[in-house]
């Protein structure tokens, strides 16, 4: 029985491929205006755009230059730095251990990993990898450019980098992450960038991609930009944290993702034959955990699982010093847009949804229903005010005059009902506040549309 259901898998995929080979190649002419028009917009100096349709590349192009200080023109070969991105390629890397049979995705990580607490080790890499770990969000203590940053760093993390129970919400966290990586370093016996380069990069014949900034500067390399009065110039010096790696810190090219993205797609396959298990990729899809306030969509390992315009895509994007990326796949489609930029956090939004709109199936953009304020009652003031808290961040709602609002970063803004465990503020209450209630019917938890914070108690409340 299970060697019919894989043949009828592979049965499956190959005439999904079939299917993608029949399909024309757009025209780019509108694509490559639009990725000039927006560079300019955005005082981006360069970039890589790869689009991949039917399952194989039928678009791949550098812009640009990789320094405003003299540097070369931009090629699909030219290196990036990833950033958040990058926690994609963590997620793979301990599910090949997992498929390897070495680690398990569920067990708890004391398991594998030394010098924890008790709490921190009760974690599992499935609850880190999905960012429903519960873990806050926050600056490293310090930099280093020592393979024994991540080891030092979390050996020395308390209890109080959680903010939450595991498992209940979902909030971004680039230190989940981290201690993730710390988990593959013991879990294989290697460090961090070593594991990656055994466990995925060589794999999948990215022999370029590197965690480690001294070999990527021995490659044609993008020098990370910043805005100083609206002109771009290059960042000195560059920054690295090896404390930092797991989460946001690979250097690759756009031919090097387009074949981790060709693999992915066709379900671990590259060059004809099997370069990562297939479980491998679906694990990175799953909906692992639902993000709140939504119907259907999700977060896998180091990737949003969600539909846009009638078509589910899987997509993360990474911000850095200097440097921004996108990857977005529709693997129903065979479909993907890879971005990489040398300007801090540009991920060219318009480039991508102008690639989606040639090669998708897209449904016209519906416009959004506008939101009106419902009426907030006494009980349900009391139910959500109070001070929420997600490691140094802290949020407050408080009650004036019947109103709620919520106080941040020192400013306040009125929130209004919007829907059932909803509140909404802006000119068009456009923001959202999702809040989930506790055993007590108040709320224990809110999220603010990237971060989620808990009530906090006479123990956490500052």
């Amino acid at each position: 029985m299970k060697f019919c259901c894989q043949l009828l898998l592979v049965l499956l995929l190959a005439g999904q491929v079939s299917a993608w080979a029949q399909t024309a190649p757009p025209d780019f002419s509108a694509l490559e205006t639009t990725i000039l028009a927006e560079l300019k917009q955005t005082r981006t100096p360069g970039a890589t755009v790869v689009v991949i349709n039917g399952g194989r590349v039928v678009f791949a192009k550098g812009f640009g230059v990789t320094s405003v200080d003299g540097g070369q023109p931009i090629t699909p070969e030219t290196l990036f730095r990833l950033g958040s991105t990058t926690k994609m390629f963590t997620g793979a890397a301990l599910s090949t251990l997992a498929e390897q049979g070495k680690f398990k995705l569920d067990a708890p990580i004391g398991n594998y990993a030394k010098g924890l607490t008790p709490k921190l080790a009760a974690l599992t890499a499935h609850q880190l990898l999905s960012n429903s770990a519960g873990m806050g969000d926050f600056s490293p203590p310090f930099v280093s450019h020592d393979d024994s940053a991540l080891a030092t760093m979390v050996r020395g993390w308390k209890d109080d980098v959680l903010f939450g129970e595991p498992g209940k919400i979902y909030s971004y966290a680039s230190p989940g992450f981290w201690l993730a990586g710390y988990v593959l370093e013991e879990a294989s016996g290697k460090a961090y960038a070593e594991a990656m380069e055994d466990l995925v990069f060589k794999p999948l014949g990215m022999l370029r991609t590197t965690l480690r900034p001294l070999s990527a500067m021995t490659y044609p390399l993008a020098l990370g930009h910043n805005l100083q009065n609206e002109v771009p110039v290059v960042i000195r010096p560059a920054f690295n944290n090896v404390a930092m790696w797991p989460a946001g810190s690979i250097f690759s090219s756009g031919n090097e993702l387009a074949r981790f993205v060709l693999a992915f797609l066709a379900g671990g396959k590259l060059d004809g034959k099997e370069a990562l298990s297939p479980a491998v990729f679906s694990r990175l899809a799953g909906k692992h955990i639902p993000l709140p306030g939504e119907t259907d969509s999700f977060y896998g390992y180091g990737l949003l699982n969600l539909p846009t315009r009638g078509v589910r895509l899987l997509m993360h994007g990474g911000f850095s010093r200097g440097y921004g990326s996108m990857i977005q796949m529709a693997p129903e489609h065979g479909f993907a847009v890879i971005v990489l930029t040398n300007k801090s956090g540009e991920t060219l939004n318009r480039t991508t949804t102008k690639a989606k709109e040639l090669c998708l199936p897209f449904k016209p953009a519906a416009a959004e229903a506008r939101r009106s304020a419902q009426p907030l009652t006494q009980p349900e003031l009391a139910l959500l005010t109070g001070k929420y808290v997600n490691g140094p961040q802290t949020w407050e709602i408080l009650a004036k005059d019947g109103k709620l609002f919520l106080r941040a970063e020192g400013e306040e803004q009125q929130l209004h009902k919007t829907g059932v465990q909803r509140l909404s503020w802006g000119t068009e209450l456009e923001q959202d506040v999702i809040w989930l209630p506790g055993a007590d019917g108040r709320a224990e938890y809110v999220f603010t549309g990237l971060y989620a914070a808990r009530r906090a108690t006479p123990d956490t409340r500052k």
